[in-house]
């Protein structure tokens, strides 16, 4: 190291001294600072070496702010302060002084021994509260005199040098809560907007320049009212004028109903708002937060729209448990269903058409299943069910303030639908003045929602249903031609129960099956004779009422054989036919010969008929008739019945 031969301490000049300390760092800061006023310290006690550190108290550790020894600066000095004189100084936050003999004291000290050092003198620099901040400190390789002038100055000296810590401190932890609260408002989801007193923008963070279209940059400076909608204008600034009104600790304020913003594109979005007040230098600045409520809105939409829809399909699941799956073999089921097969697979409109209670609806849902709209919503709307007034809100959808009642914004069916198949159950009782907009929807795959001025498109497969026959009605003017034939592009026809009398047995063994689980009972396969008397009724209400009359047969079941007898119900009187007058038997009356002749003949064509033309065999027209199927070959010749192919 260097000798600079530094002064006796015993020459000490207090006010030169002085002068140096002042001198030396009057115009210094940080870094520089701590330097000057080491490298003067040094100088002005005569010492060999002075350093001033910064202390770390969760590792018990120093760290040299500037560390001058011999002449010369030692770069990166850290230290732990445990069993150092160092450490004495800042655990007893007091002026520490070891004129001489230092080493007896420290005879392990590294550093001290690497010094030659012989006396020691440290203070702690100590912030208002009396937290240690660091440390200054000199050693020399002569004694230091424990004299009160000598430490009278060390304390100026290390006065001075708390002074820039704390000071150096402060700055730090100011920079720090700069920065969070740069990044905390930068980071922020809301745009927040810096308005001065002329209420032109100064700030805007990310957000906001997201949510304007509009950089930092190109903000800066202009009107905030730009960016509001005309009609929010005079009401923010009216706002403003009376939050500067407020006391100072109530310079804020929410704004009912929120704002109306407007982006740099023309285009305006829905916000929530609060307004504050503030000052910097007597400076008044207002800060607005907006929150973009058009993302919310839309989700809160689409979250009703999954509401409605889940509770929809919960109510067609419930549904769905009265219906079977499409069970039985008759040529006129097989018909049909080779028609479904044929249209499923495209995007035809199809006409569903059959008497009550044939299964118009399970016809349908075979073909959405087999369609390549499988994977969509399967909608079903009871055109017969809905009141007329409430009926193009319920296809359509409505606003709010639509009509008296309509408090929120609702979806209607064939938004539920869109993607897949809509099923217009009762068709024909569609009110005429809502058919057009139907047609509308069928052509050109758009409609406006109740009270809406926008028009909604949708992508939707419709598929119809109706017992009533549409042409006829469209030709006398009850249902519009148009949309008749926009339905009717592949009519299917769903047979009635009665021309499928070979499925009646096999729909009363499932029925029978199904209702037995439900009720936990044990039910005997259904009997020839069972099967007889089933084939033998007529069915007006068709597949629906088939069940219904199982259901009451399980119901009333003994020992396992159902009770057909409570749930048939009263066969009719058999009729005949005569010159297109239909012949009733009658208890009362006797009748002609040529009038018995044409009831039995009536009789073996609905036999016929029932059996799909089957003559002979377990379910032919002779066993159901109870004759011998060569007498019954005989009746029919003799009756100019002939055999169906």
């Amino acid at each position: 190291m260097k000798s600079d031969q530094p002064l006796p301490i015993h020459d000490l000049d207090e006010e030169a001294a002085l002068h140096t300390i002042l001198e030396g760092t009057a115009t210094e800061t940080g870094e520089r600072f701590f330097q000057a006023l080491v490298q003067n310290l040094s100088k002005a006690l005569g010492t060999h070496g002075a350093w001033v550190t910064e202390y770390f108290p969760e590792t018990r550790r120093l760290k040299a702010l500037a560390f001058w020894m011999g002449g010369e600066w030692i770069h990166g000095y850290e230290t732990p302060i445990d069993g150092t004189p160092c450490g004495e100084a800042i655990d007893s936050k007091e002026l520490v002084h070891f004129p001489d003999n230092i080493l007896s004291i420290y005879p392990d000290e590294v550093d001290l021994i690497k010094a030659k050092a012989v006396s020691y003198l440290g203070a702690p620099l100590l912030d208002v509260d009396g937290t240690v901040l660091g440390h200054v400190a000199v050693l020399d390789r002569r004694p230091i005199p424990d004299e009160p002038r000598v430490h009278a100055l060390f304390r100026i000296f290390a006065a001075r040098a708390a002074a820039e810590l704390q000071r150096l401190q402060a700055e730090t932890q100011v920079r720090e809560r700069e920065e969070k609260l740069g990044r905390l408002v930068d980071s922020a989801m809301d745009a927040i907007i810096e308005l001065n007193s002329t209420l032109c923008v100064t700030r805007v963070n990310p957000a906001a320049e997201k949510v304007f279209l509009c950089k930092m940059t190109d903000m800066q400076g202009q009107p905030f009212f730009k960016f509001l909608s005309i009609g929010d204008r005079a009401r923010v600034k009216t706002l403003i004028e009376e939050l500067d009104a407020h006391p100072v600790d109530q310079q804020y304020l929410w704004i009912p109903g929120g704002l109306t913003a407007l982006r740099t594109d023309g285009n305006e979005f829905p916000a929530e708002a609060t307004l504050s007040r503030f000052q910097v230098h007597r400076q008044t600045f207002h800060t607005l937060i907006l929150r973009n409520v058009h993302d919310r809105l839309e989700a809160e939409q689409k979250i009703r729209t999954l509401t409605e829809e889940a509770e929809y399909l919960k109510k067609e699941l419930q549904e769905l448990q009265h219906f079977d799956s499409i069970v039985g073999e008759s040529e006129a089921l097989l018909r049909t269903l080779r028609d479904i097969r044929q249209v499923a697979e495209t995007e035809a409109t199809v006409l569903i058409q059959g008497e009550t209670g044939t299964g118009k609806e399970v016809m349908a849902r075979a073909i959405h299943a087999a369609s390549r709209r499988k994977d969509k919503p399967f909608v079903k709307v009871n055109c017969a069910a809905i009141p007329a007034t409430l009926i193009e809100s319920e296809f359509f959808g409505h606003e709010p303030g639509a009509f008296t009642g309509a408090t929120k914004k609702r979806d209607g069916r064939f938004t539920l639908a869109d993607g897949g198949t809509i099923f217009l159950d009762e068709i024909g009782e569609l009110p005429l003045d809502l058919q057009s907009k139907l047609l509308r929807v069928l052509q050109e795959g758009e409609f406006d929602p109740v009270g809406s001025s926008q028009t909604r498109k949708v992508n939707v497969r419709v598929l119809a249903a109706t017992n009533r026959d549409l042409e006829k009605e469209a030709k006398a003017g009850t249902f519009r031609e148009d949309l008749y034939y926009r339905l009717n592009v592949f009519p299917i026809t769903v047979p009635p129960l009665r021309e499928r009398g070979k499925d009646i047995g096999l729909l009363a063994s499932n029925f029978a099956t199904k209702f037995a689980k439900q009720m936990g009972r044990s039910i005997q396969p259904l009997s020839a004779d069972c099967v007889q008397r089933l084939q033998a009724y007529s069915w007006p209400g068709n597949v629906r009422e088939l069940q219904n009359v199982i259901e009451r047969a399980v119901i009333t079941s003994i020992n396992g054989q159902l009770n057909l007898e409570r749930a048939l119900p009263e066969q009719k009187k058999d009729t005949g036919i005569q010159g297109g007058t239909t012949v009733a038997l009658s208890n009362d009356r006797i009748h002609t010969v040529q009038e018995l002749q044409e009831i039995e003949r009536q009789n073996i064509l609905r036999a016929l008929k029932v059996t799909d033309g089957r003559v002979s065999g377990e379910n032919g027209a002779a066993k159901l008739l109870g004759m011998n199927q060569s007498t019954l070959a005989s009746r029919m010749k003799t009756l100019g019945i002939q055999r169906p192919s």
